[in-house]
């Protein structure tokens, strides 16, 4: 019997890897954005909200979430973020207004924020050191598979059942569907203990310079992961004269993208170090996105956008696993502050906004290529410290 399968059989491996699938979920904030924006009327400013609402309690609540699992365990904190899941996408079907579809997504940030706490720790420790980097990656690229079906499902639903709104009782179901799955099965945590965390204990982590470049790199990675999500669909409006049902392509060739370089990236991982992965992927992604902000064609845009999905979709995986691997025996508070880093969508989402109502498109997506020079000098550090 090999490492892998002495530390955890297939069938629990299968059920907490379906958690990246509903993970994904996530992600349809940003085409539902366009939608909301058009339906209730409103300002790229205040629309933005709506993602706020999402990528906000990644920053209030990671750390509660890091003590919740230290608790009660990583399987239980995991199930208890796939019900909340499974409550979160029926509310704006049950009841479509402004206020419910924030509430909605203010949900299902929490329980999404619980999920990536709890998950990523609980399928490293199914699996053995070595192959860390290449296992987040394969979660990132389900999770990628997640993230794309979200924009093309809510315009099957558009264009075919005269409401959107029905891709959240489509995604309400699979969440239960996930949550049954996990219950009846039983996992093994170890390699990584379950020890307690307080606010002092995870706080305390950013002393450690190699941990905070990697807080940092999470948190502008998804600052222009979320930026992309919503900016895409806008983009193919404005400068191609698309519909919305139709503009929302941008975000599924991104997430295509992301899909298949999250895929190409597990097998990479196994062969190539991931710094030098990381900085190669990267410096791809700076030059295709200054060409983004100048093309008016709309098939060069997808290419681009396709580029940029595809280089960038494996940052987060790489930058979790490194700093997992910092020390496994805080493996609980090491993931609490790098998810933390997800409320990046929260920050960098309301700047993008207020700048695309004041200067324009084109100088909203300049704060998305200043994430991406960042991380690039970031990992440049990162190599002296390694």
């Amino acid at each position: 019997m090999n490492d892998d399968n002495a530390k955890s059989g297939w069938v629990p491996k299968i059920a907490v890897f379906f958690g990246f699938f509903i993970m994904g979920f996530v992600d349809i904030v940003g085409i539902a954005t366009n939608y909301v924006k058009v339906d209730f009327n409103l300002s790229s400013t205040l629309a933005n909200t709506i993602p706020m609402m999402v990528f906000l309690w990644f920053a209030v609540f990671s750390i509660p979430a890091g003590i919740l699992m230290g608790r009660i365990g990583k399987k239980k904190a995991v199930l208890l973020s796939l019900a909340l899941t499974t409550v979160a996408m029926i509310i704006p079907f049950i009841s479509y207004t402004f206020p419910t579809v924030l509430t909605a997504f203010a949900l299902l940030g929490i329980s999404n924020t619980i999920l990536q706490v709890s998950l990523n720790p609980l399928v490293a420790s199914m699996f053995t050191k070595e192959k860390t980097a290449s296992v987040l990656t394969a979660g990132q690229f389900i999770k990628a598979i997640s993230s794309l079906s979200g924009p093309i499902i809510a315009g099957v639903a558009a264009n075919y059942f005269s409401d959107w709104k029905m891709t959240f009782v489509i995604f309400s179901i699979t969440s239960l569907f996930s949550v049954l799955l996990l219950l009846f099965s039983k996992t093994e945590e170890q390699g990584f203990e379950n020890r307690q965390s307080s606010f002092k204990s995870v706080l305390t982590l950013l002393k450690d310079k190699y941990i905070l470049y990697c807080f940092l790199i999470i948190l502008f990675i998804v600052g222009l992961d979320v930026g992309i999500n919503t900016s895409a669909p806008e983009l193919l409006m404005k400068r191609m004269g698309l519909e919305l049902s139709r503009a929302g392509l941008g975000s599924s060739v991104y997430f295509a993208a992301k899909t298949t370089g999250a895929f190409i990236g597990t097998l990479l991982l196994l062969k190539f170090p991931p710094l030098r992965f990381l900085r190669l992927s990267l410096i791809m992604a700076i030059v295709a996105f200054i060409a983004l902000m100048f093309v008016q064609d709309i098939w060069f845009s997808l290419i681009l956008i396709f580029i940029i999905g595809f280089t960038c979709a494996n940052v987060f995986s790489i930058v979790f696993s490194f700093a997992l691997q910092k020390d496994q025996q805080r493996s609980n508070e090491i993931s609490a502050l790098m998810i933390m880093g997800v409320s990046g969508g929260a920050v960098i989402l309301p700047l993008q906004g207020l700048i695309n109502d004041n200067f324009g498109l084109s100088a909203a997506l300049s704060v998305l290529l200043f994430c991406l020079i960042i991380n690039l000098l970031l990992t440049n550090i990162m190599k002296a410290e390694r």
